[in-house]
């Protein structure tokens, strides 16, 4: 920096306001850091104080970059990290605050501020380069720009490059790891191709499933606990196939892309920024009851306790008429207790972690959920999917405070032609992630035109719509003490995942390779089969959907089931 005595009094007010921008900056930065990463109002609080100091010293040095670059010394990467460390902050599963963490990051490459990174004879900036590539990525994973991913990919394989050719740094087997990594994880994310397209699975008004709503359907999805841990699946930075495509399945597109017209007031949760005390926030500094998408929290194999504590938290923040949804994709944990009575704990459950803390063979798994974990929680409206080999020990979880409770379970088992494809994330998941690439994916079809494609989609529709109908006529649409889905069935997302449950139950109840109960999905309670399940509505739907696409010989006719 030049020295304060070759400033005027204009010049040295610039930099010292700089200077302490660029502290407070960093204080609330490493403070939103170090906040526990559970109970998100007291996040939400902070986040809003880091945001707005960030935005003020990304505009003070857009206004003063002359005065700054002579004066001060301001070099084009410290200019990045000031923008890469807004994208950090940002990021998460929220669509609407990954467009702005989106934002900031595409400026640093469109403006290139990392370009002299090499040059600059610091291995340190390459290494804050690298991760800002791998950092926006995942943000664009995210948010479906999958052009741009493939263009990232190839800028960070040539980075990485020049990085270990440049340093011979002790870490280039990690990166050439990231790299591997993140080009697995494509390739698994594209089982079907669908020719000149760009699909995006977010919920929309389009996509959204019809319904006959009454009085009862009181509930909405709040809060969301992703828990991914599967072993053998492919995964990039913290992040498993099977929770990368839970999260697009719970996430609304936002709601500026259907409709211009805008209040005022924007909706909390399309301004990612507001803070208490601005419009879209409750007097007393809570957030809104109603969010355009419901609040997510995503662990990667974590402890047992991590799991309870995240559990807790949305529990606890949950508003009233609010439902908390948990999605488990992990090994199964089994017993070998030879006579079972408790049906909580003696069954086994699933791992959340492969962490040992200890050898003792007489010791339940140390981070082995069990159902019975799980009662205390089933004091709120709960709704669980598990998607494990070890899942269906999740359907004896008895009601005891007679609050909803809907528990999804995966297959426990997969014919051995699919085994292998595991890596590439489940297929339950999958069928409720994108019914018709699951339909396709175990059928064997690998590429699709897209007019082809839209056409099938039809197919879909047809059979979501006609199955809600069904549903809500069906005795698991009728009001009683124990109407579980019909109190859930009224959220968009429930709604969604419920009905993809039941067009996954039907295709491979008709498949030829899953014949055999372990191989289809269960639910408690569980739903009528004459009534849903079983009905001929929804055989034929999608047998016409497999002769569409010259897949009649992989199905059963529907007389020859058993």
């Amino acid at each position: 920096m030049v020295g304060m005595a070759s400033m005027d009094e204009h010049e040295r007010k610039i930099v010292m306001e700089f200077v302490h921008l660029l502290e407070k900056s960093k204080q609330l930065f490493n403070g939103l850091r170090d906040l526990p990463q559970y109970g998100h109002k007291q996040w939400q609080a902070y986040f809003g104080r880091t945001f707005d100091i960030y935005t003020k010293l990304w505009k003070f040095q857009q206004q003063h970059r002359q005065i700054l670059d002579t004066k001060y010394g301001l070099k084009r990467w410290q200019i990045g990290e000031i923008a890469s460390k807004i994208g950090q902050f940002l990021r998460t599963s929220e669509t609407n605050y990954l467009n702005e963490a989106y934002s900031f990051y595409a400026a640093i490459r469109g403006r290139a501020y990392y370009s002299r990174a090499v040059k600059e004879d610091r291995s340190e900036l390459m290494v804050k380069k690298l991760r800002y590539y791998a950092r926006f990525i995942v943000v664009c994973l995210l948010l479906r720009r999958m052009k741009l991913v493939r263009e990232l990919i190839a800028e960070l394989d040539r980075h990485i490059a020049d990085y270990t050719s440049t340093y011979e740094p002790e870490d280039q087997i990690e990166w050439n790891l990231v790299l591997d990594e993140i080009k697995g994880f494509i390739q698994a994310d594209s089982l079907v191709q669908v020719l000149h397209a760009d699909t995006n699975p977010s919920l929309s008004p389009l996509t959204t499933p019809p319904v006959e709503k009454n009085q009862y359907m009181n509930l909405t999805l709040q809060e969301i606990l992703i828990v991914g841990s599967a072993s053998e699946q492919v995964k990039f930075s913290e992040l498993t196939m099977d929770m990368f495509r839970m999260i697009q399945t719970l996430e609304r597109e936002p709601q500026e892309d259907f409709n211009h017209i805008y209040d005022a007031s924007p909706a909390p949760g399309r301004v990612p920024y507001t803070v208490p005390g601005q419009k879209g926030y409750l007097e007393n500094g809570d957030r809104p009851t109603r969010r355009e998408n419901p609040h997510k929290y995503l662990l990667y194999k974590p402890t047992l306790s991590q799991v309870l504590v995240f559990l807790a938290s949305g529990f606890k923040e949950l508003p009233a008429n609010g439902a908390l949804l948990l999605y488990l994709s992990a090994d199964g944990c089994f017993s070998t207790t030879k006579h079972p009575e408790d049906m909580g704990y003696d069954l086994g459950g699933v791992l959340t972690s492969s962490k040992r803390e200890n050898e003792h063979k007489k010791q339940k798994e140390a981070h082995c959920l069990y159902p019975g974990d799980l009662y205390p929680f089933t004091r709120r409206p709960l709704f669980v999917i598990i998607d494990s080999d070890n899942s269906f020990v999740f359907q004896h979880i008895p009601r005891y405070f007679g609050q909803p409770l809907v528990t999804l379970m995966s297959p426990q088992d997969t014919p051995p032609a699919f085994q292998h494809r595991q890596v590439n994330g489940s297929l339950f998941t999958l069928f409720l992630h994108s019914p018709l690439t699951a339909f396709c994916y175990c059928c064997d079809v690998t590429s699709i035109p897209i007019h082809h494609w839209e056409r099938c989609q039809s197919f879909v529709d047809r059979f979501v719509t006609e199955a809600s109908r069904l549903f809500t006529r069906s005795r698991v649409g009728e009001y009683d003490e124990d109407s579980s889905y019909l109190q859930f069935f009224g959220d968009d997302f429930l709604r969604l995942l419920l009905l993809r449950y039941v067009f996954c139950d039907v295709v491979l109840h008709l498949h030829k390779a899953f014949i055999g109960r372990q191989y289809r999905p269960r639910c408690q309670p569980p739903l009528p089969e004459a009534e849903l399940l079983e009905h001929p509505a929804l055989q034929h739907l999608v047998l016409d959907l497999a002769a569409h696409l010259d897949l009649r010989t992989h199905f059963m006719d529907s007389h020859e089931i058993e």
